[in-house]
């Protein structure tokens, strides 16, 4: 892959030694070097750890008559948080975006020396999630509106569920909903013991009254979806 295809990586700009735009050329004496418009490029990769600790040591100094002690002040990059908002966006994506499981980033982690409990990783998902619920629920309200809707199921396995009194189903299920709104993609994922007719059922009681119904597109024929 080109340089150009690395949109996220850092970029170091090399001068170079010896020359500079506008001096005479070294090798013909004559004519002069110019900067080129497009720089030679070289990609490097380097490895660390998916999260990155860093221990500030603040120095302590202790009276040998009063006893009192005096501590450095923490460095304003230290932060006033444990947990950087970057860390907690990245846990987010090895969680959900790859499917990276909490306890195989805790082992990482822990090989690496900088460990990072599994039971953290979920404190902070579960505090995250709380301020991203009514992103969620905007994002469902908006896609009730759409002219097109996609669904479908896919079968799943969760140790634990409680279900709601005299369901009698045994099946769990994750149901994709993808809905088209104008110019949009708007892609829904709800986990749980309903189907996803019944799922696109409870997103489409947020439609606007004055819409026509929407088109309904599904993988497959099973009445669950419908």
């Amino acid at each position: 892959m080109g340089a150009a295809a690395f949109t996220g990586a850092h970029r170091v700009a090399v001068a170079h030694a010896t020359l500079h735009s506008g001096d005479q050329c070294p090798e013909c004496h004559q004519g002069k070097v110019y900067r080129q418009k497009e720089p030679a490029t070289l990609i490097r990769f380097v490895g660390h750890t998916p999260l990155e600790a860093t221990v500030f040591e603040m120095e302590r100094l202790r009276c040998n008559a009063c006893g009192v002690v005096f501590t450095a002040e923490a460095p304003e990059t230290a932060g006033a948080d444990k947990y950087d908002e970057t860390a907690v966006a990245i846990i987010a994506l090895l969680k959900y975006g790859t499917g990276v499981p909490f306890n195989s980033l805790e082992r990482l982690q822990e090989h690496l020396g900088m460990p990072l409990p599994a039971t953290t990783q979920w404190d902070l998902m579960a505090a995250a999630a709380k301020l991203l619920w009514l992103v969620l629920q905007e994002l469902i309200r908006q896609a009730a509106q759409g002219s097109v809707v996609h669904n479908d199921d896919t079968g799943i396995r969760i140790l634990r569920l409680a279900r709601e009194p005299g369901d009698k189903r045994t099946g769990t299920f994750t149901s994709g909903i993808v809905s088209m709104v104008g110019a949009w993609r708007i892609a829904l994922f709800f986990t749980g013991w309903k189907h996803a007719g019944e799922n696109l059922a409870e997103v489409l009681k947020q439609r606007a009254r004055e819409l026509p119904a929407p088109i309904q597109m599904c993988l497959d024929g099973l009445s669950a979806h419908q």
